[in-house]
């Protein structure tokens, strides 16, 4: 079923990135924003072809304020570089822009969003869609599929194939880098990221098909 939004919202006219970070670190939407250190905006070309979407920041990330600058963006850059896609021509982002976690001592643990949170954020990722226009969103893990196509899909059904969005362009669904993180067996691993490559591979040739 489809997500219901609360149509009483009315976006800001927001016409630039820069105004949409601006925007953003004044959201109070939901209550992620309470905890979290800062808002985690996109980032990346503003006519980016590819804009790839991930579920929440990290801890380091929360710090930094950057998006995929921790474990998972460095395993998501080197499986960029191994699809032969310039890392510098994709925008990155996520489907919630505020760290949400468990605080345990004094380390902060990820907890995963909730529908309610991806909801209330959501109109955001619209509006970076709107203004960058990517041809290809790449959905990495199940939170950014539910944001992107407004219900929740099971990745393992749709991964490594393209799906029309209302919006204009396609989406391709795909593992969230953190999954590789936590995969102990090295040859299951191994697999898997090879797997995760051929996904980003099929995306990078598709813009070469339409150039």
């Amino acid at each position: 079923m489809l997500l219901v939004r609360d149509m009483a919202d009315e976006r800001p006219d927001i016409q630039s990135l820069k105004a949409l970070r601006e925007a953003e670190a004044g959201c109070t939407r939901c209550p992620l924003y309470k905890n979290a250190t800062q808002v985690v905006p996109g980032e990346g070309p503003a006519h980016a072809r590819i804009m790839m979407v991930g579920e929440q920041p990290g801890d380091q990330e929360d710090l930094a304020g950057k998006p995929f600058v921790g474990p998972a963006g460095r395993v998501l850059d080197r499986a960029i570089a191994d699809a032969g896609i310039d890392r510098k021509l994709v925008f990155v982002t996520n489907a919630v822009k505020h760290f949400k976690f468990e605080p345990r001592g004094k380390r902060r643990l990820h907890k995963r969003p909730n529908a309610h949170e991806i909801d209330r954020c959501h109109w955001w990722l619209d509006i970076e869609k709107t203004l960058v226009k990517p041809e290809i969103v790449v959905a990495l893990g199940a939170t950014a599929v539910r944001s992107i196509a407004g219900k929740p899909l099971a990745v393992g059904k749709i991964r490594g194939r393209f799906i029309a969005m209302a919006t204009g362009g396609r989406f391709l669904a795909t593992i969230h880098p953190s999954y590789l993180l936590r995969i102990q067996d090295e040859a299951d691993k191994h697999k898997q990221y090879r797997m995760f490559v051929d996904d980003l591979v099929r995306c990078r040739e598709a813009l070469e098909h339409a150039a």
